[in-house]
């Protein structure tokens, strides 16, 4: 196993307060030199005994977790990693990592949580399914949180509508939450992204859920709220968004309906009354702009539209050189998808993702159906 993977799960598995953790990466690094910079630099960066104990005790690492590891699209995202999403990392209380089966790279991806009561009624359903469905095809992720109901609708909706989801989870990574969902869990896996900050083998439990919504909002350009209750976690993470800076919507319902009551105290909170998907996508603009700009520093290239000329002359495309100009060659105006990309550019996955996401943020290209075209 990778020593820095070792050593991050050493200082997840430490537990306590996430903080002084978080700070002692951004002082050494890397996990690994954080690990062998000792107890004195431990506790200098706000560890408490009883963490600094747990993490100078060299136990063996729980089976479950290297295994999991050790397979092919499982990934530790740690805070010290330059992969670890840039919308997340800005909120009051980021995880200190991020277990991800699936493609990391959709963390950048600008998506829209949908969330919602476990027990819709049928219209709160249709709509979760409508306003999914919709975001997917304006190439917007839909991020949830695989719980029944709400949840449940919009991930489906997305996955059948060719686009992308991200599902959140309050157990464990390898844990479907019900487990009902263990074939939607792993759908999600195979073409979107399940992530969750607790190691593998971990049981879902009660107080998980609204830690698991401040990850949801977090990596969420908005949050919708479809139906909820007065009482729902949907609410606690409607308000952790607004928390963060990001746009809350919710939709109106009938004051007959006990699960529009939630959304109606949101609305009276502030929040925005939304009728359709594109008023949502519409609002969100200048979110996705700064997070263009952070994976723009993410990746040392800033990539921009050609100046084209005034009288009405198109775009030239990306003004950049290297493996960016590479790219842009190979792709056409008739959709490819990625694998052709891949043997066209001679680039890796990991290099055509980040790249094709930062293009699309940028738009220059359009993704449909996991298939890649120039803008027209």
């Amino acid at each position: 196993m990778d020593p820095d993977d070792h050593a991050l799960l050493r200082l997840i598995a430490c537990g306590g307060a996430s903080a002084p953790r978080r700070r002692l990466l951004e002082r050494h690094q890397r996990p690994s030199m954080a690990l062998a910079a000792g107890a004195a630099a431990w506790r200098e960066a706000g560890l408490d005994a009883a963490q600094a104990r747990t993490l100078g005790a060299d136990h063996a690492l729980p089976a479950r977790q290297l295994e999991w590891l050790d397979r092919p699209d499982h990934r530790l995202l740690g805070w010290h990693d330059p992969d670890y999403p840039a919308l997340l990392r800005r909120t009051a209380n980021p995880p200190l990592a991020l277990f991800v089966a699936g493609e990391p790279a959709l963390l950048w991806h600008p998506a829209v949580a949908v969330v919602g009561t476990r027990a819709p009624t049928a219209a709160g359903r249709e709509h979760a399914r409508d306003f999914a469905a919709a975001f997917a095809r304006a190439g917007l992720a839909v991020c949830s949180g695989l719980a029944a109901g709400i949840d449940t609708a919009a991930h489906h909706a997305a996955l059948d509508a060719g686009g992308l989801t991200i599902a959140v989870l309050g157990s464990g990574i390898d844990v479907a939450y019900p487990a009902a969902n263990a074939g939607l869990h792993a759908r999600i896996a195979g073409c979107g992204a399940v992530v969750s900050e607790h190691p593998p083998g971990t049981a879902p439990r009660r107080e998980h859920f609204p830690a698991r919504n401040r990850i949801i909002a977090g990596l969420a350009l908005g949050t919708l709220v479809v139906e909820a209750a007065q009482r729902s976690g949907a609410l606690i993470s409607a308000r952790l968004a607004a928390e963060a800076g990001r746009e809350v919507f919710a939709l109106p319902g009938s004051v007959r309906n006990p699960m529009a009551r939630g959304c109606h105290r949101l609305l009276r909170e502030g929040a925005t009354l939304v009728e359709g998907p594109d008023e949502v996508a519409a609002a969100l603009g200048p979110v996705a702009a700064a997070l263009a700009d952070a994976l723009r520093t993410r990746l040392s290239a800033p990539i921009q539209r050609g100046a084209g000329s005034r009288g009405g002359a198109a775009a030239t495309g990306p003004t950049v050189a290297g493996d960016y100009q590479r790219l842009w060659s190979v792709l056409g105006h008739d959709p490819s998808p990625m694998d052709e990309l891949l043997q066209r550019s001679g680039l890796t996955t990991a290099e055509v993702s980040s790249m094709l996401l930062l293009m699309e943020l940028d738009g220059l290209v359009v993704h449909e159906h996991g298939r890649y075209s120039r803008k027209s």
